[in-house]
């Protein structure tokens, strides 16, 4: 297919500051994906509140707004400029949860802004527990045993069917914030409240524990024609407990036999197409139990992630650059490989080597830490 010609105009939402649980891997992604945009004849728009980023420098965008990333400068931004489209999966969980804010106000719809890469129900059906829970349960797909809740009263009489040791998880969450793992009562309900305060829309799910199963994620990639590709693997060193952030992991997996792996793939297309991410790239989290090789769904991110840019680095596969013109029309088939320059997109990486990332703590930021 080709680029999309009913759009011209494209409103990009940076991450904002570098944060814990985000860093510079979004400033990487979305100064690609200006970048690409600008070469296939869109006028970018680009809204971040990040001034040292080189995002914000005045060759990537057109327009450059480096304002608070809030719903109100964000409406403004838009009655001023009027973009045809506003592309939210490039810019981390802050671009996600605004450009659903700005659905739920009526902001899009009243301003015929549309949603590419991932709509408004795609983005829900893979941020909001429950939704994702029964989506995946149509699928036929495993998830934990878990409940959700709004309230902390909901909390306990959930816990009460689950049991302890548990694990809180809010939705529309960023790098774990507000995840815990409960082992005694007092713990549960400390965390609990953490997890509803973190939450935006003060939701979260309480999970039986898997604590100890191996982690996995696949990089998937689907385009218009429903055309799907796994970008790469990656493996946890550290167990289910230990957050994908903090982990030691390694690309390829090194631990699932070719079988696994295959049902693996298979369940992370299942899942991208249940959850309507049409276009781009999405992280797909599994846990498998190393006693018997069961293996669960825990949780897909409808965007480019932390993960894509390790995915990326490791396999050459420029998935930014890719989600942008899969996000304007093109499919996988007609976008070349920047690595062979022969084969295009829709060819799966394969690498023959080992990619292994070591997470580091920048103690020397933070004032009274030890830096050990």
């Amino acid at each position: 297919m080709p680029r999309r010609t009913d759009i011209s105009s494209i409103l990009l939402i940076g991450s904002g500051p570098i944060i814990i649980g985000q860093a510079c891997e979004f400033d990487y992604s979305g100064t690609q994906a200006c970048r690409i945009l600008r070469e296939e004849g869109y006028r970018v728009i680009l809204a971040n509140s990040n001034p040292a980023t080189i995002m914000t420098d005045p060759d990537f965008a057109d327009a450059t707004y480096i304002e608070p990333l809030d719903i109100e400068v964000l409406t403004r931004i838009l009655e001023r400029e009027r973009p045809d489209a506003l592309l939210p999966t490039l810019g981390g969980q802050t671009a996600l949860n605004l450009a659903m804010e700005l659905v739920e106000a009526g902001v899009l719809d009243r301003l015929g802004v549309e949603l590419i890469g991932a709509d408004a129900t795609a983005i829900a059906t893979a941020e909001d527990r429950e939704l994702f829970k029964q989506a995946m349960a149509e699928i036929g797909l495993a998830t934990p045993v878990s409940l959700t809740a709004h309230t902390l009263e909901e909390s306990l009489e959930a816990i009460r069917s689950i049991g302890l040791p548990a694990v809180i998880r809010p939705a529309y969450i960023l790098g774990g914030r507000g995840t815990g793992i409960a082992s005694t009562p007092e713990e549960f309900e400390r965390l609990a409240a953490i997890g509803l305060e973190a939450s935006p829309i003060s939701e979260i799910l309480i999970e039986q524990s898997i604590a100890g199963w191996k982690e996995f994620e696949l990089e998937v990639m689907r385009d218009r024609a429903d055309n799907c590709v796994i970008v790469c693997s990656i493996e946890n060193v550290d167990p289910m407990g230990v957050h994908t952030g903090d982990s030691i992991t390694v690309a390829p997996a090194q631990t699932l036999s070719d079988v696994e792996y295959q049902a693996m793939r298979d369940a992370a297309f299942a899942v991208i197409r249940r959850v309507g991410v049409e276009t781009g790239g999405s992280n797909v989290q599994f846990a498998v139990n190393p006693d018997n090789g069961d293996m669960v769904v825990i949780e897909m991110n409808p965007r480019v992630s932390r993960s894509s840019a390790l995915a990326s680095k490791a396999t050459g596969f420029p998935i930014a650059k890719i989600a942008a013109r899969l996000a304007v029309g093109y499919t996988l088939d007609e976008i070349p490989n920047d690595i062979t320059e022969k084969t295009p997109a829709s060819f799966e990486p394969v690498i023959d080597y080992v990619v292994t990332k070591i997470p580091r703590w920048a103690f020397e930021k933070f004032a009274g830490t030890s830096g050990v």
